[in-house]
């Protein structure tokens, strides 16, 4: 199976091509012009794949949560590819994906993305359930004290490591959790390609028309959405 997946939720922006378990990936530093940088990294990852856009069976799409405009744009990006070519869209969600990439094999992986100003999603999910692809749904929104007082609680009874793109007002806060901290530099396109592998096989694709970013909050014109 030939799938182009795109990563572009927040801090980073990233395109990958898995064809037969070869993968080529190519990251632009310009997540905050993703509409300008998305469409260009989507032709030079094709280019770098030997792939022709009529050989692809299939798109991914990182969903959420993450930045309102990132997610417009990345799916606005997907879903134009896809009808395009007539092919499925699958939706991967972010903070499994983003947990599942940190390859834990013990404890607890607690993924947290920015959300408004203060506020944080953060989900915590057991390795094993990740290892083995349950990934479950039960995402929170709170402040990094609420983000902390989770780490702490997971901290008691196994290792318990938060990751996160830039969380640079959180990760002082975590040093008396008893939780470790990893920036998650590691996880971008590439690392969706073996769940959307997954979720096609299982599945299939849903309908073009209902696949929609996970925001996870409405949109407010003058409600500070990022």
């Amino acid at each position: 199976m030939n799938i182009l997946v795109i990563e572009c939720t927040h801090e980073a922006l990233s395109v990958a091509v898995s064809s037969s378990g070869i993968v080529s990936e190519a990251v632009s530093p310009d997540w905050k012009k993703a509409a300008e940088s998305l469409v260009p990294l989507v032709e030079q990852v094709m280019k770098e794949s030997g792939l022709q856009r009529k050989e692809l069976s299939g798109i991914a799409i990182s969903s959420g949560p993450g930045s309102f405009t990132a997610l417009r744009i990345g799916m606005s990006v997907a879903k134009g590819i896809a009808y395009g070519l007539g092919i499925p869209l699958v939706p991967v969600p972010t903070m499994p994906a983003m947990a599942s990439s940190f390859r834990a094999t013990a404890g607890t992986v607690i993924a947290v993305i920015p959300a408004r100003k203060g506020e944080y999603y953060y989900a915590a999910y057991h390795a094993e359930d990740l290892f083995s692809g349950l990934w479950h749904d039960d995402v929170h929104r709170g402040s990094a004290a609420d983000v902390v007082t989770a780490a702490a609680a997971f901290a008691r009874n196994a290792g318990t490591v938060v990751v996160g793109r830039r969380l640079n007002e959180l990760v002082p806060l975590l040093a008396g959790s008893g939780a470790g901290y990893r920036d998650a530099d590691f996880f971008s396109a590439l690392s969706l390609c073996s769940a959307a592998e997954r979720l096609f096989s299982l599945a299939g694709a849903a309908e073009l028309n209902g696949v929609t970013p996970d925001y996870r909050q409405a949109f407010s014109p003058n409600g500070g959405k990022w």
